[in-house]
C-alpha cells in the first residue's frame, strides 16, 4: 500500500513528530511505501527505499501561525496534484486544508481556548492577543478538518470527548494513546551524583515547560512547603520562568533543583523516587508514559490527557489539579512509604508495557489497512 503522511515533523524529539516517526517505521516494517510531506524528518528515514520525502520549508517565516498557514497551503497544493497516487492520506489536525482519510488529533485548540490557563486569558499584551488569535484560527480550521476526514484518531479519551463536543459523531472517532519506548525508559539504577542530584533523600521529578502555568509547577511548589523531607527535581528550561523566584519566595529553593532542559530523561527517571505532574491541561503527554515505563509511581491530575491508564495501583489522579492540600497529603504519604513506592513503580511498569511504541504504531497501521480494504471493496 502507499500511504501519505502530512505533518510538520517526523522525528523522535517531538511529541507529535515521535508518533509519526513510529507510525512510519511500522508501515515500512509491513512493506508499505510512505510519502512524507514534512518540514523535517529523522536522518534514518532519508535514504530508505520505501520513503519519499516532500520537504516544505517554513524556516523563512517568523511566527508559528505563519509557518502553519504556509505549510497548509503548500501541502494542499501538492496533495491535489498527487492524491490518486495514494491508498490513504493521514494528517494531523488542521495541518492541511484538503480532505484526508485519517486525521490523528493530538491537541484540540477549541478546548484549549476555553481553559482557564490559556495564556491569552490574563494577558492583555500583543503577545496575549497573538495567543488568542492563534488558538481561535486553529480551532476554526481544525473543526473543518475533522469534518473532512473518514476516521479521527484521538490520542486520549479526553481528546475524544473534546472532539465530540464539537459535534463530531462518536462512531467516527477511535482512541489510540501515545506510546513509550519501553527499552529506553525502563527501571534501573542511575548514579545521582553523576547526574548532579542529591543523595540519600526522597526525590520527586517534574518535567515540562515551566514558562507558563499550564503544567502546574506552582501547585507542586506550594505543596512541597508542607513536605519538608521531600526534594524536587525540575527538568525544564528556566528562561522566562517565574518558578525559580517562587521557590525562593517560599523558602524551598534549597530543596528544588532546577536542572534545565535535559536529554538524559531516561537516566533521571531511574534516579528519582516518583513522578509528579498535575498538569492543568494536556492532550496526552509522552513524559507521563515514559515515567510509567521507568517504573515510577505517578501523581497526576484528571486534566492530564492519558491519565486514564494510571490505576490506583500505580499512582494517584487528583480530581482538582489546583488542590494544594490534596497534593500535600499524597506527597507526605508517598515519600515516607518505600514499600508503597516500590509496589506502585512495579505496577506502573506493567501498565506501560501494554503501550510500547510498536504496539501503538501497529494500531495506527491496522486502522489504515482496514480503511484501505473497505475502500477497495466499494
Amino acid at each position: 500500500m502507499k500511504f501519505c503522511i502530512v505533518t510538520a515533523v517526523v522525528a523522535k524529539g517531538n511529541g507529535q513528530g515521535r508518533v509519526n516517526y513510529e507510525v512510519t517505521w511500522e508501515a515500512l516494517r509491513r512493506g508499505h511505501h510512505v510519502t512524507l510531506l514534512a518540514s523535517s524528518i529523522a536522518p534514518d528515514l532519508h535514504h530508505h527505499p520505501h520513503i519519499r520525502w516532500i520537504p516544505i520549508n517554513v524556516d523563512q517565516l517568523a511566527s508559528a501561525l505563519l509557518k502553519e498557514m504556509f505549510f497548509a497551503y503548500q501541502s494542499a497544493r501538492w496533495i491535489k496534484k498527487h492524491r490518486a497516487e495514494f491508498d490513504l492520506i493521514k494528517v494531523n489536525g488542521a495541518v492541511t486544508s484538503v480532505r484526508s482519510d485519517a486525521n490523528a488529533v493530538h491537541f484540540v485548540h477549541s478546548a484549549w481556548l476555553k481553559s482557564k490557563v490559556h495564556p491569552a486569558r490574563n494577558n492583555q499584551t500583543i503577545r496575549g492577543f497573538y495567543n488568542w488569535l492563534y488558538s481561535t484560527l486553529n480551532a476554526y480550521w481544525e473543526k473543518r478538518a475533522f469534518c473532512k476526514t473518514k476516521v479521527i484518531i484521538a490520542v486520549s479519551e479526553q481528546v475524544k470527548q473534546e472532539i465530540i463536543e464539537l459535534g463530531i459523531p462518536e462512531e467516527f472517532i477511535q482512541v489510540i494513546l501515545n506510546g513509550a519506548d519501553i527499552d529506553e525508559f525502563c527501571p534501573g539504577y542511575a548514579d545521582r551524583q553523576l547526574l548532579g542530584l542529591p543523595n540519600n533523600v526522597p526525590l520527586a521529578l517534574f518535567a515540562g515547560d515551566i514558562r507558563t502555568s499550564r503544567k502546574n509547577l506552582d501547585t507542586v511548589l506550594y505543596a512541597l512547603v508542607q513536605v519538608p523531607n521531600l526534594q524536587l527535581v525540575v527538568a525544564a528550561g528556566v528562561e522566562n520562568s517565574p518558578y525559580p523566584e517562587l521557590a525562593k519566595k517560599l523558602k524551598i529553593d534549597q530543596r528544588v533543583h532546577f536542572i534545565g532542559y535535559r536529554n538524559d530523561l531516561d537516566k533521571l527517571m531511574q534516579a528519582v523516587d516518583l513522578f509528579v505532574f498535575p498538569s492543568r491541561y494536556e492532550a496526552c503527554t509522552l513524559v507521563l508514559l515514559e515515567a510509567m515505563a521507568s517504573g515510577l509511581p505517578i501523581v497526576t491530575a484528571r486534566t492530564a490527557g492519558g491519565c486514564e491508564i494510571v490505576t490506583t495501583e500505580c499512582g494517584v489522579i487528583m480530581p482538582d489539579p489546583d488542590d494544594v492540600s490534596h497534593l500535600t497529603q499524597v506527597l507526605i504519604e508517598l515519600e515516607s512509604n518505600l514499600e508503597m513506592l516500590d509496589k506502585m513503580g512495579k505496577a506502573s511498569r506493567k501498565v506501560a508495557e501494554q503501550y510500547s511504541w510498536q504496539k501503538q504504531a501497529g494500531a495506527y497501521i491496522d486502522c489504515f489497512e482496514r480503511k484501505v480494504a473497505i475502500k477497495q471493496l466499494i
